[in-house]
Order: structure tokens, then sequence, then C-alpha cells
């Protein structure tokens, strides 16, 4: 067995976990107050003390090592120091537990470092609130200690051994992976020879691929060849969308078809509320039975799992269904059952937000044990507004006064402040919208107490459960922390709404971000390789900009398997959709499809920039045509709605779905064939001009020199050709667009339209 290398942490959560999952509701310090409480906890001890010790040690094949919290050397006394909120005997034993684990093998290692004999190990709690600390020591010889650290390197040996055994073979199969197909796709090579070349080199990769090339399995493959060479340890595969997450575990499947003694587990990371079997149930061992022994149940389980992705087993993926089949068969959790797994798996398919997002998983495991990790994202092109969306805050004031309706007694006081900061801010400012250049630091100030005073009161109430409470509890981390590093990337603004009487007037303070790179930067730089993909990424620096992609970011638009002649592209230059003309616009666009599905009949999908016009557009179209059929999508669209819209294209139908663009049918709708052929675009997609993108230009403006077209331009004609590529999926589809506006002449918006289309 060769040499295997864990962290403290990750050998005692193996080995040290046990009893119920407990997730009551128990606010913890934020990661900043828990560095700035370790720093005030060390920085009271004497010049003698060492912070951050490295330590190691080896038990056979096993290389175990770690960082100590610190060692007091005059007192021999070695220190594990954990932050915390409230009430401290309400820890749960197996919390405390696993934190003597902890200490225990950093005490082995202390002692064997420094031929101690014995040695103290304390736990020090130490208050965010009060800034008090209790300490619990405890001695040990150098003997117990040694003894303790053999009998948990014991125990994880085992699974080490046969982890060693998987990568290997893993790493053996996947040297002499052949490509799964006989042939490339044209455009598929292309792509994955520079998937292949970023992960060799260790760069970064924008890669702007037309669809129908077959991008996840050109994607996915060339990642998994290189893995072995490049000693990579997983390869996450993350998607806007639940079909982009089907059409990777897709590509997973076909590749493994392909190699039959491949052993690559894959797992399916699903949200926390899809997964729950229990949702009326709270997660803790005392309300839900699948919380209750979880760590005793989860070895078993874990080993079920993964002895389920072995060749001899079918290989079968970890997804959803999977996953909550062998959870529910082991009677534990199958949303932490998938957590726990995403550190054996080889590929892991989820969500943007789980690499990408604050408090991200993924992110969190790869730095906790130092993987290297390859990053695909699939239609990367609506990373910029997803990312904006993870590290933006707003609260409502409407919310606020309802809860100060309904609070204990004891917040009222801190709501109370708050609320006067809130009125002061909303009575200074005149207009109904205003940025600002700074945040408001007695408003933010009272915020903090008030999420303090929050925490301190759920510690000391935990059967206490208001909604509106935690909500807004949430909303004010979420605001507080993302002041923390405000800056030039964020809006600070307040709208005001008015209502029938003050009563009923609402405002809203946000912190609107507007350039995730100084957030992503971080994660790019973290991994070994990320590849971002789309069929729209142009122009090439809007996203290395405001992405934070790195310098030595490589760049491919690979050429598009179809040909002019398959999409006949015409612009309706007669025709403007800006908003003073849209009601004269409503006829001419009844007449043009109408003239369009009276010289083909099929199936088209008429894009529209928002629900109002696309109704009257679909009125007018009934009146002066009521022999076409038609279907519109409506508003909150569930997904079952949205597969019966979807049904209606048959080889066989005939008729025009209206639909908004931007929304549930502009992308990741493959409808090849004659289920679709063709479609009409009665906007350019620009986001609305209103106060807060106005500000959006203005700042994009000064970091970027390019404020319309960082704001508006960009944005909307790519909505406009991921709308459009819904037509042509495959090389024998035939098909019209119609752009319909007469700025679809202009020579800088032509320049945005795919290469080979020939515009007419």
């Amino acid at each position: 067995m060769k040499r295997y290398t864990i962290a403290v942490r990750a050998l005692c959560e193996f080995t040290a976990k046990t009893g119920d999952l407990d997730l009551r509701f128990t606010p913890s310090p934020t990661a900043q107050e828990g560095m700035a409480g370790h720093a005030t906890v060390t920085a009271r001890r004497g010049s003698h003390y060492q912070r951050e010790l490295a330590l190691a040690g080896d038990f056979g094949p096993l290389h175990v090592r770690g960082r100590a919290d610190g060692y007091d050397s005059a007192a021999q006394r070695l220190e594990e120091i954990k932050t915390y909120r409230g009430d401290l005997t309400r820890m749960p034993d197996n919390q405390r537990q696993l934190h003597w684990a902890q200490a225990k093998v950093y005490g082995h290692l202390l002692c064997a470092s420094q031929a101690l004999t014995q040695i103290t190990l304390a736990l020090v709690y130490f208050d965010v609130g009060s800034q008090k600390e209790t300490m619990l020591q405890q001695e040990y010889s150098a003997a117990e200690l040694k003894n303790y650290f053999e009998q948990q390197c014991e125990r994880f040996l085992q699974w080490a051994a046969q982890e060693m055994a998987h990568r290997s073979a893993r790493d053996a199969q996947l040297e002499q992976l052949a490509f799964p197909y006989a042939g490339f796709r044209p455009g598929q090579r292309e792509l994955a020879a520079a998937m292949y070349t970023a992960s060799k080199r260790g760069v970064c990769l924008l890669a702007q691929a037309p669809t129908g090339i077959g991008k996840s399995v050109g994607s996915l493959f060339p990642m998994l060849k290189a893995a072995a060479q490049q000693q990579t340890d997983k390869v996450f595969f993350l998607a806007a969308k639940t079909p982009g997450r089907q059409l990777a575990l897709d590509a997973v499947q076909v590749i493994r078809a392909s190699a039959a003694l491949l052993p690559l587990r894959t797992l399916e990371l699903v949200a926390r509320d899809n997964a729950c079997v229990h949702p009326e149930l709270a997660c803790h061992g005392e309300s839900c039975p699948l919380a209750r022994g979880f760590y005793d149940r989860l070895p078993a389980a874990r080993q079920a799992a993964l002895d389920v992705c072995l060749p001899a087993q079918q290989q079968r993926i970890l997804d959803r269904q999977t996953l909550q089949d062998i959870a529910l068969a082991h009677q534990v959790c199958p949303y932490y059952l998938g957590s726990e797994l995403a550190r054996w798996c080889d590929v892991i398919v989820g969500d943007y937000n789980y690499y990408f997002d604050q408090s991200a998983m993924l992110h969190g495991l790869t730095v906790m044990n130092d993987w290297k990790v390859s990053v695909l994202v699939d239609e990367a092109h609506n990373m910029v507004s997803r990312a904006r969306k993870m590290y933006s805050a707003d609260m409502s004031h409407s919310s606020l006064r309802v809860l100060r309706k309904i609070a204990p007694e004891a917040l009222k006081k801190p709501l109370d402040r708050v609320q006067r900061q809130w009125n002061q801010l909303v009575k200074e400012q005149q207009a109904d919208y205003q940025a600002y250049a700074e945040l408001p630091e007695k408003w933010l100030g009272a915020l903090q107490t008030a999420a303090s005073a929050i925490s301190d009161y759920q510690n000391e109430h935990p059967t206490y459960n208001e909604p509106l409470l935690q909500e807004f509890y949430f909303n004010a981390l979420q605001f507080t922390r993302l002041a923390e590093s405000f800056g030039p990337h964020a809006l600070f603004d307040i709208e005001k709404r008015a209502g029938r009487s003050s009563a009923h007037s609402d405002s809203t303070l946000c912190i609107r971000n507007i350039v995730p790179a100084p957030y992503l930067a971080p994660r790019f730089q973290l991994s070994h390789c990320s590849a971002l993909f789309s069929a729209t990424l142009s122009p090439w620096n809007y996203f290395h900009d405001l992405l934070g992609m790195p310098d030595s970011t490589a760049w491919v638009d690979v050429e598009s398997p179809f040909v002019a002649e398959q999409l006949s592209v015409k612009v309706a230059a007669h025709i403007s959709t800006r908003y003073q003309q849209r009601q004269q616009s409503l006829l001419p666009i009844a007449h043009l499809m109408g003239q369009q599905y009276a010289t083909q009949r099929g199936n088209y999908l008429a894009f529209f920039s928002s629900f109002d016009y696309m109704e009257k557009a679909a009125q007018t179209l009934a009146e002066h045509y009521p022999d076409i059929p038609q279907w519109s999508q409506t508003r909150r669209m569930d997904e079952a709605a949205r597969a019966d819209f979807l049904a209606r294209y048959t080889p066989d139908s005939c008729g025009i779905g209206f639909a908004v663009l931007g929304g549930a049918f502009g992308e990741g709708v493959d409808l090849p064939g004659a289920r679709l052929i063709g479609a009409f675009v009665a906007t350019l997609g620009l986001p609305q001009v209103n106060p807060v993108n106005e500000q959006i230009r203005e700042r994009m403006d000064s970091l970027f020199g390019a404020g319309y077209d960082y704001t508006y331009t960009y944005p909307g004609m790519q909505k406009v050709v991921q709308a459009a590529g819904r037509v042509i999926r495959t090389q024998t589809d035939r098909g019209t667009v119609y752009l319909i506006d007469d700025r679809f002449g202009r020579p800088e918006l032509r320049a945005l339209l795919p290469a080979w289309w020939h515009v007419e």
C-alpha cells in the first residue's frame, strides 16, 4: 500500500463521530467571528505560546497531518480552540467527543515530535458574545495518546487500503480510456483537445462551443483522461439547472458503458429541500428517525453506496433516487449521506453553488482535504447572473415591521433600534431610488447588534421557532458578512415604494453585487483547472472580467458543425420592439407569423421581452389568424406545466408556442427535427433601463470602460442567440429564425451573432 495522507480533522470525523445528526437551530459564529475569536484567545497567551503549530506523524502507510491551534510550552498544554454562542451546556455530546478526539491526535503528534512523556490537553471554548473562555483540561501520558492515535489509525487503515486500491484501479483504467464513440462529432474533437490541454497545463479555459456537438461528453472525457496523469482527485461537473445535471449523468453513463472495468464513483448532489424525506420533521434525533443514530449507521450506508459503483455491480451512478434507496435501506438521511459521499467519489455533479457560493460544500472540502480538482461549468453564460445573486443581500422594511410586532419582548429593543435607524435613512432620502458610495454605519451597527441578540435568544430558547425571525436573522447575517467585503464590485442602494398610507409604504436595502470577480477568483485559483463552456461566451473578455478568471485563462471558439444553408435568419427591420412602439408592433408581428406559418406549417417558438408583451402578441395573432394553434408560457410555471408546454412539440404537431426570452424555454430545450422548425425573437433581450441598471452601467464604465455593452448589449444578445439556438440541434435540422427589430441590422450587434449564420 502506498502512502495515504489524511488531515487530523478528516481522520477524527471518520473514526470518532457517533450518535445523532443534530441540526437544531444553534446560531454559530461567522467565519470572521471564528477567526477573530481564535486571535483573541491566542493574544491573551504569553510570548512562549506557539500558534498554528504544524504537526504530522505516520502509522504504517498512513500519514496524518494538521495544525494545532496553540501550544503553551511553559505549561506544557496543547489547546484546541472552538468558538461558540450562547449556552455551552447545550452542545451535543458527540460534538464534544469529536473535539477531544482531535485534541488527542494532536497531543500524540506533539509528544512524538518533542519526545514528551506527558501533556495537558485543553478544549478552550470561546463565547464570541461575552468574550469569555471556558477551558476543559485533562492530563494524558504519551503512551495513552499513542495508543489512542494507533486505534484511530487502525480503524481507518482498512478504509484507506480500499481507497488506495480504488484510486490505483481508477487511474489505471483512465490512462487507457478511449473515446466512447466510434468517432468525434464535428467540433467535438476540438473542444476535447482544448479541455485536455488546459488540464495538462493546469490553466483555466473559456470554451465557446455550439449546441449539438456533444459538449457534456466532449468536456468530461478529456478531464477524466487527464486525471490519472495529473493526479487529479475529483472532477466537479456543475450545471445551472436540473436538465444540465442530467446531461452530465448521461455523459458519465456513456463513458462507463464503453469502459467496463472503470471503477468511477459518480455522485449527484441535490438541494436539501428536494432530498429531504421528512420535510415536516426537524433535523435532530428527537424528531427525525433518519437523524437518530445517523453516525452509528453511516459506515454501513457509506460502504453500501460505494459498493454499487463497482464494475461488478453494473456501475450504478449515485443519483438522487439511488442515493435515497440506499439511505432508506440503512435508515439514514439521504441528503447528509450524499454530503459524506462527496468525500469519496470521483465525479460529483451538482449546481454552481456547491463550489462557488459563500459557504460552498465542495469548496470547503477541497480546502480541508487539499484536493486537486478540475471544475467543469456547463452553460457558463449563466455564471454572471447566478454569482451576482450568491453575493448579494437585501432586506425589506415591511418584514421588519411585522417581526417587531410578534418578536419576543427580549428582542424588541434591538429590533426597535434597527427600525429607528432605518426610518432615518428613508427620511433623509428624497428620491425613490438612490445608490450610496458607503454603507450606513449606524444602521449596520444596529443590525449586527440585533443579529447577536437573536442568536443569544435562540440559544437560550432552543424550542422557540418563528420562521419570520429566522429569515430576518439569516438575511442579517448575509448582509453583515457582505458588508465586511464591500467595495467597487458592489452597490449599496435604497428603494422606496409608496403605499396607500405610511403604514403600507415599504423600502428595501440592498448590497447588490455586480462584479463577482473578487469572490470567484480564489475559487478558480484553488482548482487545478476550471473549464467554463457554453454556446454563448462572446465576447470572452466580458466573462473574464466579471468572473475573475486568471490572466493565464485560455480561450477557444469551436467551429460550428452547422452550415448557413441549414438556417434561414431574417431581420424584420420594418418593426420596432422598443417600449414606445410595442403597441404598434403587435399587428405587424402577427402578420409576419401568419405568413411564415402559411409558407411552412410546423412548430415554432415566439419569444418576447415580457409576459405583458407576449400575451398581447398572442391575443393579436388569435384574432387575425384563429386557425393557427397556439399555447403560451404562464407566470410561475411549475415543472409539470413546463413539461406539458414542451409536450405540444411533436414530430406531427403544428402551432406556435409563446414564451418570454430568458425564461424556462429560452435555453436548455432540445426539440430536434420536426419538433421545432422556427423561432421568432421579438426583442433584443436588453435588460430594462431603470435606476438600478443605470447605476450598474456607470460602475461598469468606470471599471471596464464598456458600461452600456456590459450592462445591456452583451447580456441581451446572449439571450437572443440562446433562444434562436433551439431551432438547429442536429446536422440534419433545417429551420427559420426571425429577428424582429430594426436594431438587429446594426453591425455591432451582427458581430455578436454566430459566425455560421447568414443573416438576410
